[in-house]
């Protein structure tokens, strides 16, 4: 591989670039986790993740991956035989699905063609038809960031309450969070799953679960095995800034900045910001001529967009062509759009010269690939950006509406 200067422009849509800030926050000496200026930190950090998860309710915090966080929202809320609802919107979906059954849960799965995001329609046709609610969970992703499609997540819950179904709603929210609107309160969500590596601007290794006040009541009730990833006992020592096992300090150290960060832009604004360079990416997408991934306009994620190739070309082959020549990664096509399709994420600490960089490197790719195209895109992206100007900034806004 060729020796390249400046910056790796990392545009897979997680983990994603770190800011300076977060890595020097994290740039402190080991301090003891049983003691007061630890738990001084474990009280900020408690207090700002609940400002972004918009709940007054628990933010339980794991040294884990959004992977143990899925598990532990499994363990804690369900036990083997319950039976839930899920849908397929794509690979994290499935994987989650997959974790599943490996906890023994009785899965109902809406199918769907990775192409949109959940089919809420179906799901409250299957939750009417459940006369004896033996489904105990309906589970959602939020932003399926293989496919670059969103689940509407209000839609979810206006659909469960229109069935009276006392199910608890489930959410993933790993690459949502921090990049999307999301009101775990307002929007009637039990329990909301989540990651480090996304929209929070932290590198992989913490996992959250924040859990309403009806899944608390089910994980008490709930005879489940299960230890390191236990609720309770984390919420128990969580009162005292601690918990019940070595936390990962240093990370809560650039959690704590990160979520300063994105306060002091305001969420709306940085809600906004994805919403622009989304925009101006499938501006670009289109004028190339290229397919996108997501085929309902109301599902366009935010955060990162999925790009077919032609028939005939490897998408795996573009990206390679593309790492070498410019020292670009772009995300790889999961699963069922392995070699078909890539994904150029524009979540997190990003701006708009950060993206002309990066659709510019697609662009020269496409030509060197070989991909068939029309030139441009990058001028159809500049001028949403210009004519979108930089977005009005919003007072930021209070920490729970």
């Amino acid at each position: 591989m060729a020796l390249h200067t400046g910056r790796h422009f990392l545009q897979i849509p997680g983990p994603t670039n770190v800011p300076d800030r977060v890595l020097r926050a994290m740039d402190m000496p080991t301090i003891d986790h049983r003691g007061p200026e630890f738990a001084e930190l474990g009280f900020e950090v408690l207090k700002a993740s609940q400002s972004v998860f918009r709940t007054t309710q628990p933010v339980i915090i794991f040294p884990s991956s959004g992977t143990g966080a899925w598990e532990a929202a499994i363990v804690n809320a369900l036990s083997p035989g319950d039976k839930v609802l899920m849908t397929e919107t794509g690979q994290f979906a499935m994987l989650w699905r997959r974790l599943a059954d490996r906890c023994k849960l009785d899965v109902d799965m809406v199918p769907g063609d990775w192409r949109r995001g959940t089919n809420v329609k179906e799901i409250e046709a299957r939750l009417v038809a459940d006369k004896a609610h033996r489904i105990k969970a309906v589970m959602v992703v939020h932003n399926e960031t293989s496919t670059s499609c969103i689940s509407h997540i209000p839609e979810v819950r206006a659909a469960m309450d229109r069935a009276k179904h006392p199910a608890l709603l489930m959410v993933d929210t790993v690459s949502g969070l921090g990049s999307l609107e999301y009101e775990h309160d307002a929007w009637g969500v039990d329990v909301s799953v989540s990651g480090s590596q996304k929209g929070l601007m932290l590198p992989p290794g913490l996992g959250f679960n924040a859990v309403s006040e009806k899944a608390l009541a089910a994980a008490k009730a709930n005879s489940s095995v299960r230890s390191y990833w236990d609720w309770h006992d984390i919420v128990a020592a969580n009162k005292a800034g601690s918990w019940p096992y070595t936390p990962a300090t240093n990370l809560l150290y650039g959690l704590k900045e990160a979520i300063a960060m994105l306060h002091e832009e305001g969420l709306a604004n940085v809600f906004a910001r994805h919403k622009r360079h989304g925009a101006a990416t499938r501006a670009a997408v289109r004028v190339w001529g290229l397919e996108l991934v997501c085929q309902e306009p109301a599902d366009y994620s935010p955060a990162l967009t999925a790009v077919m190739v032609p028939q005939g070309h490897d998408a795996d082959e573009f990206r390679k062509i593309v790492l070498e020549k410019f020292d670009m990664s772009l995300g790889t096509g999961l699963a069922k759009l392995k070699g078909k399709a890539f994904r150029i994420g524009h979540i997190g600490h990003f701006n708009d010269l950060m993206l002309m960089g990066t659709l510019a490197g697609v662009e020269m790719g496409l030509d060197l690939a070989g991909i068939p195209h029309q030139k441009g895109g990058v001028l159809a992206a500049m001028d949403i950006l210009k004519r979108q100007d930089t977005m009005p900034m919003v007072q930021p806004q209070s920490a729970v509406a």
